[in-house]
């Protein structure tokens, strides 16, 4: 029976990952929260790592205004640990999937950045990142692959989605940012694709690097604020446009965080779906229940 480790399984995108695991029977998963595992002790990761075929990392510093204050904790765990576990797996001859961000490019462009874009990361969270993805080229150059999302939301974590509709209650408007652009993704959704990407990658069908783990199309904050109220139910022109300057914030943003996801036609996979159409679903998912469910 095939082994599959997963880092960090008690965060938003871990849970809804485990959750798809769970359904295959032919996978025997160990699910290792942070309490579990300490990604940034070696001599642990070593033992947790020891005995899998395949190791997911959703383990993760994701506090970015926090990292541009303290960018070795960042550091630490991004891009340190990444490499504990780019170590082990080495040695063991066990494959990773390491979860990154589309903060380690600039964010400066005009159309979707490919797969082997410069990098050339604005801030500290993404210069933490940039080094576990080195870590895993440099370490597993054979067996390592590299899965950039961004805007993620889902059920089991704080994200933008459930905080503006928690706002919703407490503000008749709310003034939301229409000048960065970038592709919400529904955790679930990128859950099953690298559940798939690990079934090409065991079966030897999927090339290493990197990969965009994005939904298709893209919007602004705005956008998807207003998406968003539409299928809670509320009315959409209580969101209003405003601009980045308006909410400075520790750490830059990039303007422009659209991905291309061209490398998943290696793996015999279409992109993930357009990111209207995973909003809705994540609308309507009956199971678990999620923070957007309002009355």
């Amino acid at each position: 029976m095939t082994r599959l480790l997963v880092t960090g399984a008690g965060g938003m995108l871990g849970r809804d990952l485990v959750a798809v695991l769970g359904a295959r029977p032919d996978l025997k998963v160990t699910a290792a929260t942070r309490a579990d595992l300490d990604i940034t002790d070696p001599a642990a990761v070593r033992t947790a790592v020891a005995g899998h075929d395949l190791v997911i990392n959703t383990g993760a510093w994701t506090n970015v205004d926090a990292a541009e204050a303290d960018e070795a904790a960042a550091t630490a765990v991004n891009g340190h640990a990444v490499a504990n576990l780019a170590a082990a797996c080495a040695t063991d001859g066990t494959r990773l999937i390491q979860i990154s961000t589309d903060y380690v490019l600039a964010g400066n462009a005009d159309t979707p950045y490919p797969e082997d874009a410069p990098i050339a990361p604005v801030n500290a969270y993404g210069r933490s990142k940039l080094v576990g993805e080195q870590a895993v080229a440099r370490l597993l150059p054979d067996t390592g692959y590299v899965v950039r999302t961004a805007w993620l939301y889902g059920a089991h974590g704080p994200n933008f989605v459930a905080t503006m509709l928690r706002l919703a209650t407490q503000h008749e408007h709310l003034d939301v940012v229409d000048d960065q652009h970038g592709q919400p993704t529904w955790s679930y959704a990128l859950a099953e694709r690298l559940v798939a990407l690990a079934d090409a990658a065991l079966a030897g069908h999927a090339p290493p690097g990197v990969y965009h783990g994005t939904c298709a199309g893209q919007t602004t904050w705005y956008g998807l604020a207003r998406a968003a109220f539409t299928l809670a139910g509320l009315d959409p022109d209580r969101i209003r446009p405003t601009t980045s300057d308006r909410y400075p914030r520790p750490a830059p943003r990039p303007a422009y965080s659209v991905l291309g996801h061209n490398r998943w036609a290696a793996v015999g996979l279409p992109p993930l779906p357009d990111w209207h159409s995973a909003l809705v679903d994540a609308f309507h998912s009956p199971a678990p229940p999620a923070p957007w469910k309002v009355a």
